[in-house]
């Protein structure tokens, strides 16, 4: 298996001095962490419709062997959350598709709480993704973890988004040939640091999945400098 490690943004002042050297530019940040990763989750597209312009900056900015995750904007997932939205997503699928070309590695669609499980929202995320792409979902409702849902997946080839997350299981679901895994910090979201056993045995965990090919590990706990040490610390073990 292939794991690529990341985190979810890299523009994080706090991380000067600890990652960032303390006299280098916050414009030269993207080129010094692609120096140590090989992929990265863009979470300014959640904020920001992206255009293929703007992600085509991002694809001429990167190493040849890097891969861009984009995370799916609000607009489809919170508010209109997939329902009359077929526009903005083959607008947002271009866009990825047109800018980052050979760069792009995953689409992630994070829904919110709100989300809950029926047999109509699961016919939403599966009616509205193209299959093309390397689709990832991720939910906030622990109504989605089960049996029919990860079927469903396995059959449409999209990925089943595995949390670490205070109030979500930490089952690691496999539903397609990439595993893509978020940790948030846990107990507490965005700020709590895993320890080195957590992190080896996750590692051990991932390499022993017969039915993956690849893996996206990404730090989320990006509130303080946790996320940025455990990504190297996990970067490592590889």
């Amino acid at each position: 298996m292939k794991i690529r490690t990341g985190c979810s943004g890299f523009y994080y002042r706090h991380w000067k001095e600890v990652f960032y050297p303390v006299d280098l530019k916050p414009a030269q940040w993207f080129t010094f962490y692609c120096e140590y990763f090989k992929t990265i989750e863009l979470n300014v597209t959640f904020y920001k419709f992206p255009t293929a312009k703007m992600l085509s900056a991002w694809y001429n900015k990167s190493p040849k062997d890097f891969l861009f995750i984009v995370k799916a904007p609000r607009l489809i997932t919170h508010y209109k959350k997939f329902t009359d939205c077929t526009p903005e997503i083959s607008d947002f699928y271009d866009a990825c598709g047109n800018g980052l070309q050979e760069k792009l590695g995953c689409l992630l669609f994070q829904f919110p709480p709100s989300f809950k499980y029926t047999e109509q929202t699961l016919d939403l995320v599966l009616n509205n993704l193209k299959p093309e792409f390397n689709n990832v979902i991720e939910f906030r409702d622990i109504s989605w973890w089960k049996q029919d849902v990860y079927e469903a997946f396995k059959a449409n080839n999209i990925t089943f988004c595995s949390v670490s997350h205070p109030t979500m299981p930490d089952d690691f679901i496999v539903t397609a040939p990439r595993v893509y895994i978020r940790l948030h910090g846990s107990p507490r979201l965005f700020h709590s640091s895993y320890p080195a056993d957590y992190l080896r045995n996750l590692h051990e965990k991932l390499i022993s999945f017969k039915t993956a090919e690849q893996a996206y590990v990404i730090f989320n706990n990006t509130a303080g400098t946790a996320g940025i040490l455990n990504a190297q610390e996990f970067e490592n073990l590889i």
